[in-house]
């Protein structure tokens, strides 16, 4: 993909370190975002469509089982050009996961690429084919957000959502459900919101900090720094073997990107 001169330095976080409870039986002996959807691995989706939207680099954050993880996303081929690939391994280095901000934080040496340090963060259990990648971190970079999320309408399990969107496209917090939407698992992100005063955890998180995304996320949108869009697209949060069923049995995607 030919980048513009505008282009930021692009790099990417795929989470890939959660146990998968709900999962089970499925996951006591394979990582879910290793579980197959439409020929390959859920989180080689993500892989590719990083990939072709101009991503130069990919880190995955393992945790249970992450040495499958590691293992798979290494043997694969790597087209000239293509983003490399590196890991963030939580459970090796400190013998459990960190959650997303404290995983996020573990990883922000190899996502912070230059000054302004934008890079995307996508759930590696989220199955979207179509997503819109191309272009958005352009139009991210040309403001001053700490981040950009992508929302979802509520699906059947889960009928209470996370932020409501405010006039001109800002995230926004509300106590009336009718107003809230899920949110997707899909972000940008500026790497000021994962340090200090924002982030209370030392760059690199050293000590291995779990901490949750949500209230860090409730800071930023309250101060007015986070951007939200509705996507209305082909979204599956992949969480349980009855859900995984359902996007199995679903046309298959023609691609991941636009």
């Amino acid at each position: 993909m030919m980048l513009s001169p505008n282009t930021p330095t692009l790099r990417a976080l795929v989470l890939a370190a959660g146990r998968g409870a709900r999962m089970r039986p499925l996951t006591d002996s394979c990582p879910k975002p290793l579980l197959h959807v439409h020929g390959q691995p859920l989180a080689q989706w993500w892989v590719q469509a990083l990939r072709a939207a101009g991503v130069q680099h990919i880190v995955l954050n393992t945790g249970w089982l992450g040495h499958m993880v590691e293992e798979y996303f290494s043997a694969l081929p790597q087209p000239p050009g293509a983003a490399s690939i590196s890991f963030s391994s939580e459970v090796r280095d400190f013998g459990h996961a960190l959650e997303t901000a404290g995983g996020v934080a573990r990883a922000l040496p190899l996502l912070a690429a230059d000054a302004e340090g934008i890079f995307w963060v996508v759930a590696g259990d989220v199955f979207a084919p179509g997503f819109p990648l191309h272009g958005a971190a352009e139009r991210f970079a040309a403001g001053d957000d700490l981040a950009h999320l992508w929302l979802v309408p509520n699906p059947p399990h889960k009928a209470r959502g996370d932020f409501a969107i405010a006039a001109a496209g800002r995230a926004a917090l509300s106590d009336t459900p009718e107003a809230l939407y899920t949110f997707s698992g899909i972000a940008l992100y500026r790497r000021a919101l994962f340090e200090a005063p924002w982030c209370t955890i030392a760059p690199g998180n050293p000590h291995g900090e779990q901490a949750p995304l949500a209230p860090l996320l409730r800071r930023a949108i309250a101060a007015g720094r986070v951007g939200a869009t509705l996507y209305a697209g082909a979204w599956s949060d992949v969480g349980t073997p009855e859900r995984l069923a359902a996007v199995r049995a679903a046309a298959p995607p023609d691609c991941f990107i636009q």
